[in-house]
C-alpha cells in the first residue's frame, strides 16, 4: 500500500533529521581549526557551510511555521562557531521541521505559504516550499560531505533513504535521536 503523499513529507523530514545528526556527530571528530579550515564550496569551510544550513533552515521553517523573521535569519552568518553550540541548534531546528511535517494533511500541503523577503512578501504552496526546503539541506549537506573527505574523519553514508532491510543498521541511530522505524513510518 502507498504510504501516500503526506507521509513522504514525514520520511523526508527524518531523513533530513538523520543527515544532519550523522554530518554532525562525524563532524565532531574533528578540531575547531579543522572545522573553521577553508575549503572548497560556495561556503568555504565546514564550519560556514554547516551554519548556512541552520541559517536557511531558521529562515524557511520559521515561515512554514507562520512567523516573520525573514532575512534577520542569516544577520549574522555564523550563528554557532563551534560544532558544539551548532550541532543542538541543528536538531532542534530538526524537530520543528518534523512537528510541522506531522501535522501536514493534503489540504495542507495546497496552503500558501508567506515569507518575508524584506522588500516583498513572496508566496509558495507549502509543498513547494517544503521541496525547496529539502532539496537546499540536501544540496549543502553534499558540499560538506566533500568538505569532510577532505579530512581524516571518514564521511558518513549520506545517500540513504530508509531500506526496509537496512533498518537494523540504523538501528543505534535512531535510538540516539528518540525514534523508531515505526516513528518515521507512522500512518
Amino acid at each position: 500500500m502507498s504510504a501516500g503523499l503526506v507521509q513522504t513529507y514525514r520520511a523526508f523530514a527524518h531523513n533530513n533529521a538523520w543527515a544532519n545528526h550523522r554530518l554532525l556527530s562525524a563532524c565532531a571528530a574533528l578540531s575547531q581549526v579543522e572545522f573553521e579550515a577553508h575549503r572548497t564550496g560556495f561556503f568555504p569551510s565546514l564550519q560556514r557551510t554547516l551554519n548556512h544550513i541552520h541559517v536557511i533552515d531558521l529562515f524557511y521553517i520559521d515561515a512554514l511555521e507562520g512567523g516573520w523573521l525573514g532575512p534577520a535569519a542569516w544577520k549574522n552568518e555564523v550563528p554557532y562557531p563551534s560544532l558544539a553550540a551548532l550541532k543542538p541548534a541543528q536538531a532542534a531546528l530538526d524537530k520543528r521541521l518534523i512537528a510541522i511535517c506531522d501535522t501536514l494533511t493534503p489540504a495542507r500541503l495546497d496552503d500558501i505559504v508567506k515569507i518575508n523577503r524584506d522588500t516583498q512578501v513572496q508566496t509558495e504552496r507549502r509543498d513547494r516550499l517544503l521541496m525547496h526546503l529539502f532539496q537546499h539541506q540536501i544540496h549543502h549537506r553534499g558540499q560538506a560531505h566533500a568538505m569532510l573527505s577532505e579530512t581524516a574523519v571518514t564521511p558518513p553514508q549520506l545517500d540513504e533513504f530508509f531500506a526496509e532491510g537496512e533498518a537494523p543498521l540504523r538501528a543505534a541511530e535512531f535510538a540516539a535521536l528518540g525514534w523508531t522505524e515505526a516513528t518515521v513510518w507512522k500512518s
